[in-house]
């Protein structure tokens, strides 16, 4: 059985650690892609160093060349797309139609993030002195920390690393446990282009011991992180304490709003696709549907006809529509939270199970799952259960649905079903988060617009789209005087 390896300084080594943990196909169990060190503080430190010894020359690289590196990094893993998308549905669980799209986002945030080397631009701005040149000047950070989860195991990495690099920074990649072998096929891809060694270095191991050695070494300027609020909060506190620059895109609790105008159709493809897809294993993933009365009986019917449709199984399968959890905690968490909500007194339409019997039993597999009438002071309606499970909120009216859809602690999508202009426009002023969708599930995002929640869901700059280097670069400002 392969054990994976550390990338520190330019090379492939094993951890010395003596304990590791086996990456297991949530699908199928008998399937086991490898074993996932648990690596050391040493190890992880080493890192660090190793970035730190690389950051001169990168950072006198022109920003350029920077560029072309990342470009023929795109143009492998386009080559390679297929083969990563596979193993990605293998690793992390979620349908290969999925894999494929993450792969190509994550081509599509490179591809973006790549042409940024030649667009670190500056501004000139008058002097109210004579004879006096002022401008300013982006440059990189210095050694900088990223923390990936498992959901989104390559394009969480990419749109992570490219900016990074881009910017002249070095960087120590911290993957999740569960979903290592994504960011070693990255790596390698990086590797194989030709990055000078300890650019990019990477460390695999438990958030305890690698993750914390890597935030408190004081080579480290920033640390970008996505995760849960709990480990959020944790590493903001202790960058403030350290004055460092940190980055975190937590959770998500995210409503779609149904008006009464709405297309009902077009509603109802909405709501599965962003609760039911990719497991409901996202950040932005429809957590709630705030329906108006009139049309709720409707709405819900809609959704459970579609739920009960939707194909559960390995990801390899074309004909399935719906993977696995990625592992026994995960399914075992969203089972508790429907636990929660059928003793809250919320009624259960559909699913709330795990699927048994034959191949079921060899995975991690739970129904599409439905709760109805449920308020919006219910446990599942305020806090964030990441699986296949949608709470149907029932409102009378638009001032209502708005207050539905605000009264949570998280802020990164909403999407709204109507045509009414006038509302529309009301809806995009007063929701309280960080991406308004019109007619359009809660889920996705483009690589060249940015990302990123408000409230608990997010601290720090935006990432990706244009303004994606404003986190990993500082601004200088120069003053030139030319009197003779």
């Amino acid at each position: 059985m392969q054990t994976f390896m550390n990338f520190i300084d330019g090379q492939w080594i094993g951890s010395k650690s003596g304990r590791s943990v086996p990456d297991v196909n949530p699908a199928d169990k008998d399937d086991v892609l490898g074993m996932t060190p648990l690596s050391t503080r040493e190890e992880a430190r080493a890192a660090v160093e190793a970035a730190e010894r690389a950051l001169g020359g990168w950072r006198d690289t022109p920003a350029p060349a920077r560029g072309d590196i990342m470009y023929r990094v795109a143009r492998i893993m386009a080559a390679r797309k297929d083969e990563l998308a596979k193993t990605l549905t293998r690793e992390e669980g979620k349908i290969l139609s999925e894999s494929l799209g993450e792969i190509q986002r994550s081509i599509n945030i490179a591809e973006f993030t790549a042409g940024e080397a030649r667009r670190l631009r500056g501004e000139t701005v008058p002097s109210e002195m004579p004879h006096t040149f002022c401008y300013t000047v982006k440059q990189p950070l210095g050694v900088v920390a990223l923390i990936t989860p498992w959901n989104f195991p390559a394009a969480i990495p990419v749109w992570k690393l490219f900016p990074a690099l881009v910017a002249g920074n070095t960087a120590v990649l911290k993957p999740a446990t569960l979903t290592p072998l994504m960011a070693i096929k990255i790596v390698e891809v990086f590797q194989e282009c030709g990055l000078p060694k300890g650019v990019l270095n990477m460390v695999i191991g438990s958030g305890s011991e690698v993750g914390y050695e890597i935030l408190n070494h004081p080579a480290v300027r920033a640390v970008s992180f996505t995760g849960s609020n709990e480990v959020g909060s944790k590493i903001y506190e202790g960058g403030a304490r350290r004055g460092i620059k940190v980055q975190c895109e937590m959770g998500g609790k995210n409503p779609i709003v149904v008006l009464r105008d709405a297309d009902l159709e077009m509603a109802v493809e909405g709501a599965v696709q962003g609760a039911f897809g990719s497991t409901g294993q996202r950040c932005t993933a429809t957590s709630r549907a705030v329906v108006e009365e009139p049309i709720a009986d409707a709405f819900v019917e809609g959704v459970l006809e579609r739920a009960r449709s939707i194909k559960v199984g390995n990801g390899l399968d074309p004909a399935v529509k719906m993977g696995p959890a990625v592992d026994e905690g995960q399914m075992e968490k969203v089972l508790g939270y429907v636990e929660v909500g059928k003793k809250e007194g919320a009624k259960l339409v559909v699913g709330g199970h795990r699927l048994e019997g034959g191949t079921y039993d060899k995975g991690y597999f739970i129904a599409s799952t439905l709760f109805d009438h449920v308020s919006s002071r219910m446990v599942i309606a305020q806090e964030e259960i990441f699986g296949p499970v949608l709470s149907v909120i029932r409102v009378k009216n638009f001032d209502q649905a708005v207050e539905a859809a605000n009264n949570v602690r998280f802020g990164l999508s909403a999407s709204l079903y109507s045509n009414d202009s006038a509302k529309i426009f009301k809806f995009i002023d007063k929701a309280e988060v960080g991406i308004v969708r019109i007619n359009s599930p809660t889920v996705g995002g483009e690589a060249h617009l940015p990302f990123g929640g408000v409230k608990a869901t997010g601290v720090g700059a935006r990432e990706q789209g244009s303004v994606v280097m404003d986190f990993y670069t500082e601004l200088k400002v120069v003053y030139v005087d030319y009197r003779a």
